[in-house]
Order: C-alpha cells, then structure tokens, then sequence
C-alpha cells in the first residue's frame, strides 16, 4: 500500500512540475495576460532614443528593446504587441513603478539612489558628462567657464555631477535648469547661455539630430563616469534574468556591435575602451 501510494506521488511530481515550470510571473505573466508589451522611451535623447522625423521610435536601446520584446514572445509562446511610451526624465521611473510601462529604454544612468525605486538591467552603454558649446566659441573649454552660464536638464546625475564639479575647481558659473535637451539647445543657439552639458554620447546625438551640425563643438574630455542600463520593475527577477540573457547574447555574437555602428560609430569612429570592456564584461554565458 505505501509502496503504491509513494508511486502515485512520484507519478503526480513527475507529470504537474512541468506544468509549473511553464507558469509565468510577474511582467511575463501581465504580458501574456494583455498580449503587449509597453516600452517607455525618451522622445529626444538621439542616438540612444528620440522619436524620427516619421515619428517612430528610435535609438540604439530602441534596437536593444527589440532584441528583448522578440525573447518575450519567444519566451511565452504568443504574439505580443509592442506599445511604444514616451516618458520624461521627471515621470520615467514613476511609469514603472506605477505598471504604466514594462521597460525603460534610453540614456539612463544606472544608480544605487535609483536601485530604491526599480531594477536595472546589465550595462548597455558606458559614457561621460562633457560640454558642449557654439564652435566659435569652442576656446571656452580652455579658458575656462567663470562668470559664464551653463545649461544642463534638471533632475538628470549630469546636473549633480555639473554642480560637483563647479564645487570643485572653485568656478563660479551659474547653472541653467531646463526640462529637456531640445530646450538647452534652443538657449545656446539663442546664446541665452555659453555652454550646454549633458552625457558626451548624447551631445553627440544632439549634433546629429541637429539642421545645423556644423555650429556645435563637442568637447572631447568627460568629467564623469555614466553606466547606461534598462530600467525594470523591482523584484521582477524572471523578466530582467530574460532581458540580461538577451543582452549577454548581444555581447558573445558581437551583434551589439551593428548596433552600436549603426548608432554610433559610423558618426565617431573607433569605440572607447570603456565600451569593449562593457561587452568583455557582460558576456556572461548560460
């Protein structure tokens, strides 16, 4: 009898643990349940996301994403509509805290601060703050930044790493805040200001993005050290495990390569060392 009954039970585990196994949680599972999959990304943060002239979404991490929502589908077997959100520096994590997206793509500084309220994927970018200025008034990086003013969007780390940084070398320069990159632009073409800062990698994609390229100068020191990542819900670890799986496959193919090229590199050439050893680093295999 015990012996039948124990048999009934190893029967019972053997048939219902796949079943389990195949149960989704989480992001996953809201995903399977709605069929679609929101993606929040930032309108004019080129070239890692900005919204196109056609008004698509796109970007370095807007490629990466896509990477990404084609494991969803593969992962919980069933097509899923991808539903683009645009966010705000102010609003981004509050959309994800929230459930009003499922993932945060763009130029997004990863933070022990910011790892109190979401998750973060493994690397996606590594860069720097810098300056940028009108070219014919590039001599300023030189001659310094006293008496000058110096724009940056609020609520960013570029802004406390700009304040750090005025506090450091003892510069008196006043710090302009504005609500989006486009803004500080529109300021240093009006020459409300001297000089605009921001992450280098976008500055760069300012410039392109720009009608007027040629007017800017993008100076090529970096006064801070910024790890980009995708932004997740907290204790979600079955979605962000999926997404770190899809990006160490990126890095082993050296598909995030194309990627980057495609972005980037065809726009400054030869990649930092910084970006290599990103991709040495987070190849992590199965």
């Amino acid at each position: 009898m015990i012996t039948r009954k124990l048999l009934t039970i190893l029967l019972v585990i053997f048939f219902v643990a796949p079943l389990y196994a195949k149960q989704h949680t989480g992001t996953l599972q809201q995903i399977k349940k709605t069929g679609q999959i929101r993606v929040g990304y930032r309108t004019s943060e080129p070239p890692m996301s900005f919204m196109d002239k056609a008004g698509n979404p796109s970007g370095y991490t807007i490629d990466i994403g896509k990477y990404i929502t084609d494991e969803v589908k593969k992962k919980i077997g069933t097509d899923v509509k991808v539903v683009y959100i645009p966010v705000t520096s102010k609003n981004r994590f509050k959309a994800l805290m929230n459930n009003k997206i499922d993932i945060l793509c763009g130029s997004t500084t990863k933070t022990l601060s910011r790892m109190e309220l979401v998750d973060f994927t493994q690397l996606t970018f590594v860069t720097g703050a810098s300056l940028m200025t009108l070219r014919d008034k590039n001599s300023l990086a030189d001659s310094g930044f006293a008496g000058k003013k110096i724009g940056v969007v609020k609520e960013t780390t570029t802004s406390v790493e700009l304040k750090n940084l005025l506090q450091e070398t003892s510069t008196e320069a006043e710090i302009v805040l504005f609500k989006s990159a486009k803004e500080g632009v529109a300021a240093l073409l009006n020459k409300d200001i001297d000089a605009f800062s921001a992450d280098q990698i976008v500055l760069i994609g300012l410039v392109l993005a720009s009608d007027t390229p040629m007017k800017f100068f993008v100076n090529s020191n970096v006064y801070s050290y910024e790890p980009f990542a995708l932004a997740v819900r907290r204790n979600d670890a079955d979605f962000r495990l999926l997404a770190d799986r899809v990006l160490s496959d990126l890095y082993r193919s050296k598909k995030i390569i194309e990627i980057y090229n495609e972005w980037i590199g065809k726009f400054i050439g030869k990649r930092s060392s910084l970006f290599d050893a990103m991709i040495k680093l987070n190849s992590i295999h199965d």
